[in-house]
């Protein structure tokens, strides 16, 4: 993963052969806290949905997240948002494995991140990816509407949960979106072609 500074990125993962990642609601409350440790000091985070089996954010990258951090040993280096999703993912699958009893990978191997944003109108697919994002539990059939679906910043800003992840003047700025105005832009149908651009 080699992000570039102020671009917008679809970053995303799935349990290990599609295994569930998450088993009660105390695990995703586990991970949004891993997330608040872990990314937010390295990235500006614009959206956020955790499924059962997997994980989508929306980020744009900072200074801090091109940051490259030298290993205390071995040759290769990372920058800090490449870093931070490991620990984040590491740490995280310590516990579940601890939890569940169970051992080997519970993520996928590669965590992946697709630039949505380009300077070109027409190639910048970001606010079509944070609809995607926010969408993502209807889509899955588990909820009927975005704000049921309480591990998403589309909970934490249609209920105006104190201190959310999400920055609302961040989404403004990088998006030109008011969530105040725009939260019913999410139920917006999305194309295959468009899909296909956010992977």
């Amino acid at each position: 993963m080699n992000l570039i500074e102020n671009h917008i990125y679809h970053v995303y993962n799935r349990g290990n052969n599609r295994q569930p990642i998450f088993f009660s609601d105390d695990n995703f409350k586990y991970f949004v806290r891993k997330m608040r440790t872990h990314l937010l000091p390295v990235c500006d985070l614009l959206a956020y949905c955790l499924m059962p089996n997997h994980f989508h954010l929306l980020v744009k990258a900072n200074r801090k997240s091109i940051e490259v951090i030298s290993p205390k040993s071995g040759p290769v280096s990372i920058q800090a948002f490449s870093r931070g999703i490991q620990i984040m993912l590491s740490s995280y699958t310590r516990a579940i494995h601890k939890q569940e009893k169970l051992t080997g990978s519970l993520f996928q191997q590669r965590t992946c991140a697709k630039q949505v944003s380009s300077e070109f109108y027409f190639e910048d697919y970001s606010l079509t990816c944070f609809c995607y994002i926010l969408n993502n539990p209807v889509a899955a059939g588990l909820v009927n509407d975005p704000s049921e679906w309480l591990y998403s910043s589309y909970y934490e800003l249609a209920h105006s949960v104190n201190d959310p992840l999400c920055n609302p003047a961040n989404i403004y700025r990088d998006l030109s979106i008011k969530w105040e105005n725009d939260a019913g832009m999410i139920n917006t149908p999305i194309s295959d072609t468009e899909i296909l651009q956010l992977f």
